[in-house]
């Protein structure tokens, strides 16, 4: 039998966060956003070298920070230029239970031009997260419409 060069239910792209306290990590994604951990490898000293998390269908990746590899988590680089965005059932309820577990609002939950109620936040290990639900199907067109400048 042959390997599958892209592992069958995998998706072609899945983010690969560093953290400083991966375990701890692990469990507030799986409590907060409802990540189902599917693979965790034990690394030195009682850390996580590598995890696997599960979000509907996507995966998310994550792994200890090790400065000797080049792994450098958010906090060491003094941030992170990426994004994740998380689609819910409720944005509202998972935005205040995400803030009652450590996170830090960088703008409040509220109905976007573009179809989502959404707000964003950083995780108390310093990614930060666009959480979203959709609210209305809307054209591109009427995206553009909404967002130009009035006249």
């Amino acid at each position: 039998m042959s390997v599958r060069a892209i592992p069958s239910g995998t998706p072609r792209v899945s983010p690969y966060l560093c953290v400083v306290g991966a375990k701890q990590a692990i469990a507030w994604y799986v409590e907060i956003l409802g990540a189902m951990e599917t693979m965790r490898i034990p690394g030195p000293k009682d850390t996580v070298l590598h995890a696997e998390l599960r979000l509907g269908d996507s995966v998310v990746m994550l792994g200890e920070e090790a400065p000797e590899r080049g792994a450098l988590s958010p906090g060491k680089i003094g941030g992170t230029p990426v994004s994740l965005v998380v689609y819910v059932a409720d944005v509202d309820e998972v935005f205040v239970r995400a803030l009652a577990g450590g996170a830090t609002e960088e703008r409040p939950v509220a109905d976007q031009p573009f179809g989502d109620r959404m707000g964003t936040l950083r995780d108390p290990f310093g990614h930060r997260w666009h959480l979203a639900s959709r609210v209305e199907d809307i054209t591109a067109a009427e995206i553009v419409r909404r967002m130009s400048p009035s006249e």
